[in-house]
């Protein structure tokens, strides 16, 4: 019985092998194909289970790719390595609330596991939490030492002197000097080399920036507005026409980009500009207007459900989910009073638009497994 365990686990590897060597010969579908089967037949082979959902994260497969890193971590509960990879596909996928726990759990387990604690100092960086990250990211440079990999943790780490331009520009130096193509650390450099005056080196990492990302709009506007304040409108104008092409609502690139054309002698094509300029101010303003009522709104209902008014609680919510459609707590109100209302119909689809729009939240599907079951169970 030992040696047919042995055996089986012996050709589970090995099958695992073989899709890592499909990989790297460029055989991605081969690979997972391979690794469907082997999960099918080897439901209990972690290793297959991550790989997969890492193959499947890359390719934008949210649902399947979690679900196997998933199964992953659960068939793996210590493995750093399995609650990094979950945390890189939720971050993948935006969801930063579920990323950092994994990270979290991973340097923990493994706290030499460097690429975690990159990924946690990310995060941090992300929430507002630069102090925090700082630790995370000292730990991945020593460990890295002066390796391409180093450039990352190099560039998060320039965001941490937020009032120490000349640090935060060595960080930078350091940060391309190892990966020379590093398009957002050149940027980012330029705007170092901004704040210390040094308008020259600015423009030069402007334009590495920009011609190693031409389609990163932040790059056109920087390298555009930089231009224009040495007072060459004429060839900020077309990188500042390309950030507002690539970014319709960048404010700061068509404000710089009227003044460009005007300064320019284009004054028709900066009126044009300056135009738009006014409809994405006034879209914006509405749009805040708009979400200011439909808060009101909602809290509005949600003091009338408290009286037990339900049916003066669903219009407020009605007309608060008309003003924003996106916000999802508005939706999930206005799903719960119908289901209290025994609307299940409407509650329902409501929950499950709420889900649909804002799927990793755990709460919700909680929810909505809750009511499935009180429907199923109501008297017929």
């Amino acid at each position: 019985m030992k040696l047919l365990l042995l055996l089986a686990l012996l050709s589970a590897q090995s099958s695992v092998e073989n899709a890592w060597n499909l990989i790297a010969a460029g055989k991605r579908d081969e690979a997972k194909s391979l690794l469907l089967a082997l999960v099918q037949t080897e439901a209990q082979n972690a290793e297959a289970h991550l790989l997969l959902g890492s193959l499947l994260m890359e390719d934008g497969a949210k649902d399947d790719s979690l679900l196997h890193l998933k199964e992953g971590v659960r068939l793996t509960p210590k493995s750093a390595a399995a609650h990094n990879a979950l945390g890189e596909a939720y971050t993948t996928f935006a969801n930063p609330k579920a990323a950092r726990p994994e990270f979290e759990r991973a340097v923990t387990l493994d706290p030499a596991l460097a690429q975690a604690h990159v990924n946690l100092a990310a995060i941090l960086l992300e929430q507002g939490e630069s102090e925090a990250a700082i630790p995370h990211l000292d730990k991945a440079l020593r460990h890295f030492a002066g390796k391409p990999d180093a450039a990352y943790p190099h560039y998060l780490r320039a965001k941490t002197y937020n009032t120490d331009a000349k640090k935060a520009a060595s960080e930078l130096e350091r940060a391309v000097a190892l990966r020379p193509d590093f398009a957002e650390a050149w940027s980012d450099l330029g705007e170092a080399r901004k704040t210390l005056f040094n308008d020259e080196g600015a423009l030069e990492a402007y334009r590495r920036a920009v011609k190693l990302a031409p389609d990163d709009a932040i790059a056109q506007t920087r390298l555009g507005a930089a231009l224009l304040d040495a007072g060459n409108a004429h060839e900020a104008a077309p990188h500042l026409e390309e950030a507002a092409r690539l970014d319709p609502t960048n404010q700061s690139a068509l404000n710089a980009l009227q003044r460009a054309l005007r300064e320019d002698g284009q004054i028709q094509k900066a009126e044009a500009a300056k135009k738009r300029l006014a409809e994405v101010l006034l879209k914006r303003a509405t749009d805040d207007q708009k979400l200011v009522e439909a808060v009101a709104t909602n809290n509005a209902g949600a003091g009338l459900e408290k009286k037990g008014d339900l049916p003066a609680a669903v219009a407020k919510y009605r007309t608060a989910l008309e003003l924003n459609p996106n916000h999802i707590g508005i939706r999930t109100n206005l799903a719960v009073a119908l289901l209290k209302l025994g609307q299940w119909d409407e509650g329902l689809a409501q929950l499950k638009e709420a889900l649909r729009r804002n799927p990793t939240d755990a709460t919700l599907s909680k929810a909505l497994d809750d009511a499935l079951q009180q429907y199923q169970a109501r008297p017929k």
